[in-house]
């Protein structure tokens, strides 16, 4: 038997988190129910019309038509069959069963203006039921108190539930404004929200040590993101601050980086920078198409390079990716390696802050969950330590809540300063100086909402 001498160290911080994340619970979070009741009314009017408008289209009444049964507009599996059997579409991306998906990307990409309609719907009809509905069934007194959880995750990452605090919607804009326009500081309060920045990749490095990753990382000056947008989208004069380039290297960032890091494959690569996040077609492409560059358009200027349609770029995507892993990040692919390796020997690996998984697991699972459940345990750690401070100085200032990567605290105003740089101290400095295998900076960034405003309402927050 295999006597982990870091075992001890892992109990204790779920032993100290449990505590910590019970008194957040405790605290609870104030929600605005006028707003939410009257948000309500007003998506279920919203909901009403979306599903009218989509019944009046053509392809609506091709679905009906041609079902055997009463058409449920919702229902996955029968417009996945209306779409693949009875109108043909071809299957560009598959479930995990191998049939045609119909979730969100899959709908997007076929751009199809009546699924549009029922995709917009099916947004707001979401948000009605799972987020706000939620927000009513677990009130007390105008405030919900979700539950933060550290024995549930196969990862040992936390996670929440009634109502789940860690799934608001962020990335919508439209979503994230209405679902978090409902969550309140408490009176004369402020809402902060502390992001670790880049904790996964950074916390990957403390793994692989990448000798190219560590100088990305402890570069502050250098852009792994951009660098990828000028070489997948072949752009010299790369300047991440105009608009069309940002865009670029946001779809460089989440349509190809991190679906790398986390084993995804070129294929879908190509196929979201180019169709989610460039706005082109599937097959050949023509001139005018996709996102509007300075002076032209995504398709001219990929065509002057010499792809001319989803498929080329998937080619010559296949070789970017290749670069990435044998030339860009080496030593990350050889310890994906060793990784693999050692969990098919042992059956088990373990974290560097001292858990062990062990189970039935795939590559993608080995290589990912190390980094993921050793990336929470820096916020876990994190927020002990702030929670122990503000009981300490017996501050007007609570932590109520933590979403992965982020601690979300209702502050006092007059405490402001105080907290702020009390977290930045503990992440920059403390935390590193604990665990001395993180040879990498801990950075975090700062949101706050207005004294009284909504946490829909936060903006950057300089400390």
């Amino acid at each position: 038997m295999i006597i982990n001498p870091r075992t001890e160290e892992a109990y204790q911080l779920f032993h100290n988190g449990i505590l910590a994340l019970a008194r957040a619970e405790q605290q609870g979070i104030r929600i605005d129910l006028d707003y939410v009741d009257k948000k309500i009314r007003f998506l279920n009017r919203k909901v009403d019309r979306l599903e009218e408008e989509f019944k009046e289209t053509s392809f609506f009444r091709h679905w009906q038509h041609s079902s055997k049964r009463t058409v449920n507009i919702y229902s996955n599996e029968q417009l996945a069959s209306f779409l693949y059997n009875v109108k043909g579409m071809r299957i560009e991306k598959e479930t995990a069963t191998g049939k045609g998906a119909t979730d969100d990307d899959a709908l997007i990409q076929m751009n199809i203006p009546a699924l549009n309609v029922l995709l917009r719907a099916k947004k707001l009809k979401t948000v009605k039921e799972k987020y706000l509905k939620s927000f009513l069934r677990e009130q007390v007194n105008g405030y919900i108190h979700p539950f933060f959880n550290l024995h549930l995750v196969v990862t040992y990452r936390g996670s929440s539930d009634h109502p789940n605090f860690q799934n608001m919607p962020k990335r919508d804009e439209e979503s994230m404004q209405i679902v978090r326009g409902a969550v309140y500081p408490r009176l004369g309060h402020l809402i902060l929200e502390a992001d670790f920045k880049g904790i996964e990749v950074s916390v990957a490095a403390c793994y692989h040590k990448d000798s190219n990753m560590l100088k990305y990382i402890r570069n502050p000056a250098s852009d792994m993101h951009a660098d990828m947008a000028k070489q997948i989208f072949m752009v010299d004069d790369f300047d991440k601050f105009q608009p069309s380039h940002y865009l670029l290297r946001q779809a460089a960032k989440n349509g190809f980086v991190f679906p790398q890091f986390y084993g995804d494959y070129y294929k879908n690569c190509a196929n979201n920078m180019a169709c989610t996040w460039g706005k082109l077609p599937k097959g050949s492409w023509k001139k005018g198409q996709g996102i509007e560059m300075e002076s032209t358009f995504l398709s001219n200027h990929l065509i002057s390079q010499g792809i001319k349609s989803l498929e080329s770029f998937e080619n010559y995507l296949k070789k970017i990716e290749k670069d990435f892993w044998f030339k860009r990040f080496p030593e990350y692919r050889e310890w994906k390696e060793r990784w693999w390796n050692i969990y098919q020997k042992y059956g088990y690996f373990t974290l560097l802050t001292g858990f062990s998984c062990s189970g039935i697991m795939d590559k993608r699972q080995v290589t990912n969950y190390p980094i993921q459940g050793t990336a929470f345990h820096c916020l876990l750690w994190a927020l002990i330590k702030t929670d122990r401070i503000i009981r300490k100085m017996k501050l007007d200032t609570k932590i109520i809540g933590q979403i992965h990567d982020s601690l979300i605290l209702d502050v006092h105003p007059d405490e402001l300063t105080f907290i702020t740089k009390t977290i930045k101290r503990i992440i920059n400095e403390d935390l590193p100086n604990t665990w001395k295998w993180i040879i990498v900076p801990m950075e975090v960034e700062m949101e706050a909402s207005p004294i009284n405003g909504s946490w829909a309402l936060k903006e950057n927050f300089k400390i």
